[in-house]
Order: C-alpha cells, then structure tokens, then sequence
C-alpha cells in the first residue's frame, strides 16, 4: 500500500470527523469542510486518529491522495491556511473596498476583485495582499487569480508575485 497512505491523520482537540458512505467532512473552529469519498476506501476513527484501508489495488493511489486531503482539511478546520502576495512596481497598490480587492497594476482601470465565500483577504500594507482561508485548494485558486491578473515579467520582476518567489530575470537586449 501507498506509504502516504499507512499513515494514520491525527484528530487534535475540537475537530469532529463525520464519515458517511461516500463521503467524509471534518468540523472544526475555522469552519466545516468535506470531500467525496470512494467507496471502495474504508476511513476508521481509532484513538484520536484517522485510518484509511481499501483492498482494491488499483485505489491504492487513490487512497494515499484522499489521505493527504483529509489531512489538509483537518488542518484547515484548525489553523486555516494563507498565501501572500506581493505588488513589485511602480504605482502598483492594493486595497480593500469592503469585502472587494481593488488593484492599481498599471492598468488604466483599477482591477476589482471579489473575495468568494469562505475566503478572507486583507491588506496589511499597499503592497500585498494576504490570502486567508479553511481549504488549501480555495486559498492556492484565489491567490493564482489575483496573480494572474499581471503576473511577474523577467526583465523589470514587475507584477504580482508570491511572497518568496524568485523571479528569474532576464537580460535586456544589446544593441
């Protein structure tokens, strides 16, 4: 079987796993969230802990995936996941306006953008957003939209990038 899926999920303190035949949600303080689960994959609560078993050898793959989603479901129910991005540019700011991201990105209109449900976006200064939320696949979307609205371009690094993200540059032309 799968390594990633022998190992069991921990449940910590005021998370509450409910599995149902096709499917499996986790409550916590963040929020609920939940996933379809195949039938085939048998999910366990033992001591505090999530085990997954299946005897079909073609899921086995599927079983360390739906493993690795539990797991990051349980810890969004309980800390939450967030992306930062950063506006490198000239004239290039953020704001909120409500629960809208407005964007100056050198465009000769400000870009406006929705923040969908379940997702929080702040901006702690003019130059970044931060990207809050309980499911990891939501915040990493969310965050790759605001991004592609002017990703990062090699010659000046200009655009919206990652916090951490190295943009590799290129040189300008030689006349």
């Amino acid at each position: 079987m799968s390594r990633v899926a022998k190992k069991p999920v921990a449940l910590p303190k005021g998370v509450e796993l409910n599995v149902q035949a096709d499917s499996i949600s986790a409550k916590g303080p963040k929020g609920t969230l939940s996933v379809v689960k195949p039938a085939a994959i048998e999910v366990t609560i033992e001591d505090g802990q999530a085990v997954f078993v299946t005897e079909d050898a073609a899921l086995i793959p599927l079983t360390g995936t739906l493993r690795a989603i539990l797991a990051n479901m349980v810890k969004g129910v309980t800390e939450g996941f967030e992306r930062k991005l950063e506006l490198v540019g000239v004239g290039y700011r953020a704001s909120m306006q409500g629960s809208d991201l407005n964007l100056a990105l050198g465009f000769s209109h400000p870009v406006v953008f929705k923040a969908p449900e379940g997702i929080t976006i702040t901006t702690p200064t003019q130059t970044e957003v931060l990207v809050v939320g309980a499911d990891k696949q939501r915040v990493g979307e969310v965050a790759a939209k605001i991004r592609g609205f002017r990703p990062p371009e090699p010659y000046k690094g200009k655009g919206v990038k990652y916090a951490g993200e190295v943009i590799i540059r290129k040189e300008a032309k030689k006349a």
